[in-house]
């Protein structure tokens, strides 16, 4: 099954504050964002892109990533689920496997776990947490939501029954405030 790592980086990090935003602040030496990506792309589960918006993001950007803009990402996560979803079906792409730019310490594994996953839908569980990264195969993108700020995790709610949680090692903190950072950095 062709299967593309898709990182979500296209929103606008307001919780974040500061001068700098918060994918492009530096995490551990390099942009925050840097980490997810280099992460899904050291997958290898197949092509590997980058949705963005609100900040340009391509002095972060490795060689091999594609990009695709989501001009409507101010409409809230569900757009750039769409976006990524949308490139990956006209590219022939028959599953996704979704990240966020902001989880930075999600490692490589975590990803080819969730990848190999059967079910309709797989979702990383670190130490009995489920987050993202996710597995969405192609039968159930059209049950994704196209706008708002929700994602796959309504799908997964009301369809409980075609999810499979795929235990990871790694840690799925997001940095979404300027303590979350110092915390972790």
């Amino acid at each position: 099954m062709r299967t593309a790592a898709v990182v979500l980086a296209a929103g606008q990090a307001s919780r974040f504050g500061g001068p700098v935003h918060k994918l492009l602040v530096p995490f551990r030496g390099r942009p925050l964002v840097a980490w997810a990506i280099e992460h899904a792309l050291s997958a290898d589960i197949g092509a590997t892109v980058v949705v963005t918006g609100a900040v340009d993001l391509s002095a972060a950007l490795p060689e091999g990533v594609r990009v695709v803009q989501n001009d409507r990402w101010r409409d809230g996560q569900a757009t750039s689920l769409q976006a990524g979803v949308g490139w990956a079906r006209d590219a022939g792409f028959e599953a996704v496997v979704i990240g966020l730019g902001d989880q930075p310490l999600v490692p490589p594994e975590a990803w080819r776990s969730v990848a190999a996953s059967e079910s309709p839908i797989a979702v990383a569980s670190f130490e009995g947490r489920r987050s993202p990264p996710t597995r969405l195969a192609a039968s159930v993108w059209p049950m994704l939501p196209a706008e708002g700020d929700e994602g796959a995790r309504v799908v997964m709610a009301r369809n409980p029954e075609l999810v499979e949680a795929v235990a990871c090692l790694g840690q799925a903190i997001d940095i979404d405030t300027a303590e979350d950072l110092a915390r972790w950095s």
